[in-house]
């Protein structure tokens, strides 16, 4: 009788009534009801009930709008089920005081500029996040200091009625006093002066079509406008090339991104695909000629109780080999970093890299303030990742520094860097990554990263 039970609870089909969202007290709910595969009068077996639910509140929460998320099935008729979404907004407004260091990341600035507190900026960053409660981002930022920056940032991921279209505006200047103007042995080589070495106006729009849940395709178009001082032509004269003080471009790049992650800010489970193609010089009086074509691929699972294995491959092809130090790319630049070589730049038109970490969760627990702290923060989750890795990577020389016999050190060459770490982690995507690697060049070191690894 037992075994007739489950058979027939495994194929009962349920019709799915009224979705009934609490706790949204901001956001509209068309955001929430977007990342639903489940919609009143739908049906499913009761047995697929339960991972349909889930794998909804995990796409909810990559909308990083919520702290906490339940979904959970109210039978009220016969044949028929409720969907009960319960949430706890996060805080949405920042104003966050700029105090932050110029560089790449916390270790170059330590061991490449003897950690120098005049390479700090300051200022204020204002974040709008859930703007109009439609998950509409809107910032603007005022930084001075080492590198100088205004901008105005508006993001709008659901322009259309059926929530696939998107459009992104950027209007940015700079104008750094401190200018990297040249790389010497994979270090970058700073300028300092008391007037802006380096003023850039720069403009961006871009479309988005988020055709399913989870794949995304988008256009973007730039102009950018800089000129130097006629100090840095003269120190470098390939930093526009030709000895040239001034550089403009028009760039159009499409990139697709299909992300299948269970939590983005911190993947545990899933995947993620990533390509994409640029063209800068459009034939419209640019400055620049340069293709790149560049992919990743990052695929995070469990593999024991707590035990998580990642890895991460990616590469990218510039073309035509030659071009303006300006617009040099490689390993180090762009959150595309090897693991025990963080103070270095490895510059070259072709790069890969392949990243591997094996984690254990030692620690998890939810810190509870309440009363204390607004409800967005009363709830605090904290988790610990003792982790292992080893990296490996490639990246191809540029000519003209294989003709001035510049940065070849680490070019043309496997590097490999291995280590292990903690991790830890805690609520609005904050992760702070402790790391001490070893490289296949006999360096070793203490590293610390304030942003997920991939």
């Amino acid at each position: 009788m037992a075994a007739k039970a489950v058979e027939a609870d495994s194929t009962e089909v349920v019709r799915i009534g009224r979705i009934l969202i609490l706790g949204n007290r901001v956001t509209q709910e068309r955001i929430i009801l977007r990342e639903m595969s489940l919609k009143p009068g739908d049906t499913i077996r009761r047995f697929q009930l339960k991972k349909v639910l889930e794998q909804d509140r995990i796409r909810i929460y990559n909308l990083r709008l919520f702290n906490r998320i339940y979904l959970q099935p109210a039978d009220l008729e016969p044949g028929q089920t409720d969907i009960l979404v319960e949430l706890e907004e996060r805080w949405y407004t920042f104003p966050v005081p700029i105090f932050e260091l110029s560089d790449r990341n916390f270790n170059e600035w330590w061991e490449n500029y003897k950690h120098d507190f005049s390479r700090v900026n300051y200022g204020l960053r204002l974040f709008q996040y859930n703007f109009r409660g439609r998950n509409e981002t809107l910032r603007l930022t005022a930084r001075f200091g080492f590198s100088r920056r205004f901008d105005l940032y508006y993001r709008i991921p659901n322009l259309s009625r059926n929530q696939k279209h998107g459009l992104l505006f950027e209007m940015a200047y700079a104008e750094p006093v401190n200018l990297a103007y040249r790389t010497k042995d994979h270090i970058l080589d700073f300028l300092n002066d008391r007037k802006p070495l380096r003023k850039t106006t720069g403009v961006s729009v871009t479309y988005s079509f988020r055709k399913s849940f989870y794949q995304t395709h988008s256009v973007e178009f730039t102009y950018d406008q800089s000129s130097v001082a006629d100090t840095i032509k003269i120190l470098n004269p390939e930093y526009f090339s030709k000895g040239v003080s001034q550089q403009w471009y028009n760039r159009i790049t499409y990139r697709f991104v299909s992300e299948h992650r269970d939590v983005v800010a911190y993947p545990l489970h899933g995947y993620q695909v990533t390509a994409g193609v640029s063209r800068v010089g459009l034939g419209l009086g640019d400055k620049v000629n340069q293709w790149t074509v560049a992919a990743t691929y990052a695929h995070h699972l469990e593999v024991g109780k707590d035990l998580y294995f990642s890895w991460y491959n990616a590469a990218s092809l510039t073309a035509p080999a030659d071009q303006p130090y300006a617009m040099v790319n490689g390993i180090g630049y762009r959150k595309q970093f090897l693991r025990g070589y963080e103070i270095y730049v490895i510059e070259g038109p072709f790069f890969s890299m392949n990243k591997a970490t094996l984690k254990k969760r030692i620690f998890h627990r939810e810190l509870t303030a309440a009363g204390f702290l607004a409800p967005q923060f009363s709830h605090v989750p904290f988790s610990i990742y003792l982790k292992t890795y080893a990296d490996v990577g490639y990246a191809s020389n540029y000519p003209y520094y294989e003709l001035s016999g510049l940065n070849n050190r680490l070019t043309d060459r496997p590097l490999a860097g291995a280590g292990f770490g903690l991790d830890l982690v805690t609520s609005y995507d904050s992760v702070v990554r402790l790391e001490y690697s070893f490289t296949s060049q006999r360096t070793s070191g203490l590293y610390i990263h304030i942003r997920k690894e991939f």
